[in-house]
């Protein structure tokens, strides 16, 4: 019935597609794993949720200059054309991926007005950063027969790093917690999880599409074998934050302290309406 989303897949791509690839791991094992995973995660989330806190910001001026327009329209583009080709070659399932759903995250980031709503997704999708920094270190471009398609690749993952860059230069509502307060990362990366084993393995074992190696290694994995996804949720629990706090580090010295890129005195900024600020000026200037 679904087979317009899926039967395009490169079965010539190893590992890629099939049943070797879906019946990698035994059904009791597939299982097992994912009654632990989503019992954990349940019990970290439900302990962590009250401890999120996302400050309440009234007043925002907007100070791009229509920058965050010009990516919103460029981003909407790409997630257009990756659409298009995911249409045309019947591989429409690979839109469920996590670099995709992040992808239109950050569309969603850049439309919407400011809220607190917002912020909570600004800060859970720094966190999702380990998609694309994976894609350059693992690319999988084999199954892209098109030139354009496989250049798209490159540029849809290079603009998961500049989108939150911009947008931590705008401040407000884009903002972020504490550098030693762990709860956003712990709180995302159970959503990740969550998201991989339900979501994910659960579209991925009847059209036997290896979605983000949910049903099997990937080639080059360091961790091939049975306990490859074990492996995974340890090793991922590391890099998510730690890649996360290195990027805002990074943000933070280049926004700044750096004097070629440095835009602003503080990281954190409430930005004011123009009477607020003209309000600011007159009692400063008094």
């Amino acid at each position: 019935m679904f087979e317009w989303a899926y039967s395009g897949a490169n079965k010539a791509v190893p590992r890629n597609v099939g049943p070797e690839c879906a019946f990698f791991l035994s059904t009791k094992r597939q299982i097992i794993e994912t009654l632990i995973v989503i019992a954990i995660c349940a019990y970290i989330s439900i302990k962590t949720f009250p401890r999120l806190c996302v400050p309440q910001d009234t007043h925002y001026v907007k100070s791009d200059r229509g920058g965050k327009r010009l990516l919103l329209i460029l981003l909407s583009l790409l997630w257009g054309m990756e659409i298009g080709f995911k249409f045309a070659s019947r591989t429409v399932i690979y839109l469920l991926n996590p670099c995709h759903v992040t992808t239109l995250i950050q569309i969603y980031l850049l439309s919407a007005p400011p809220s607190k709503t917002v912020t909570a997704l600004f800060r859970i999708h720094l966190n999702l950063l380990n998609g694309p920094l994976l894609a350059f270190l693992f690319p999988e471009t084999a199954s892209r027969k098109i030139f354009a398609e496989a250049a798209l690749y490159w540029i849809q993952h290079g603009m998961m790093f500049v989108i939150p860059y911009y947008l931590l230069r705008i401040g407000g509502p884009y903002n972020i917690e504490p550098f030693w307060d762990f709860n956003w990362a712990i709180f995302s990366y159970c959503l990740n999880l969550l998201y991989h084993f339900i979501v994910l393995q659960v579209i991925a074992i009847p059209a036997q599409v290896n979605l983000n190696h949910m049903l099997c290694p990937a080639i080059l994995d360091p961790f091939d074998g049975p306990w490859y996804r074990v492996a995974a949720v340890i090793h991922q629990a590391m890099l998510c934050p730690l890649l996360c706090k290195a990027f805002c580090l990074i943000s933070d010295f280049c926004l700044t302290k750096f004097p070629p890129t440095k835009v602003k005195p503080y990281m954190k900024d409430s930005l004011m309406d123009s009477q607020t600020i003209e309000k600011s000026i007159d009692h400063h200037e008094d």
